[in-house]
């Protein structure tokens, strides 16, 4: 896990490599999740069938929990074997060290990007982009992701601008998206009270909100 300073949510996965956090959810997969231990070598075995079988399936897949425990296979993999190329080795097939480091890297997203790919609101393979990008930004360009529907080609090009050292927001804007637009939908006293504050104020009603929220949070 990639510290983080005080105060600062993690970008990283913070539960071991393989424990089900997300897919053992009643309201994601229930029973039907799976654990993969890098540690236990029968694990390890059911791991590496599962990335053999899931690197010919992904193509048109639209079970999103399927690609997770695809990921976490590829991840425990990964750990149980010291390497992507080792990995690759004993998956066989056509599990590539680029296919499951792809996918591994997905297993390491944080738990709030990995429930949104869970649900279905990120594409899985729009989540294999998102995690090519460090730190903060894999936060921006997921929220990005789910407040503009990106597409998948639209999250490719962003990760790719930010890999080239362009910022989010910078590489948001090549796209004609304005990181940090929010539509948000307000019980009508509390509407009526915003408005008016910010009438009072001489200020945006965005100002009050961030304020608000900046407490808050």
């Amino acid at each position: 896990m990639t510290p983080q300073p005080d105060g600062e949510p993690p970008t990283d996965r913070e539960s071991p490599v393989g424990e089900p956090v997300i897919r053992s959810d009643p309201r994601v997969a229930g029973e039907q999740a799976v654990q993969f231990d890098p540690d236990d070598p029968e694990s390890l075995n059911e791991a590496a069938d599962v990335v053999r079988r899931f690197a010919t399936n992904t193509a048109g897949s639209k079970d999103n929990v399927f690609m997770l425990r695809g990921a976490a296979a590829c991840a425990a993999l990964v750990r149980g074997t010291g390497s992507y190329k080792a990995a690759a080795e004993r998956a066989g097939g056509e599990a590539t060290v680029s296919f499951i480091r792809k996918w591994a890297r997905v297993h390491d997203l944080p738990r709030s990007i990995r429930r949104h790919v869970a649900l279905g609101e990120i594409a899985p393979t729009a989540a294999k982009h998102i995690a090519r990008v460090s730190g903060e930004s894999r936060f921006l360009l997921a929220w990005a992701t789910l407040d503009h529907d990106l597409t998948v080609r639209e999250v490719r090009a962003i990760a790719s601008r930010v890999n080239e050292g362009a910022s989010v927001d910078e590489a948001l804007a090549a796209e004609g998206i304005d990181l940090g637009q929010l539509s948000v939908s307000l019980p009508p006293e509390t509407y009526r009270e915003l408005r008016r504050h910010a009438a009072l104020e001489e200020t945006d009603p965005d100002e009050i909100v961030a304020r608000a929220l900046a407490e808050y949070l």
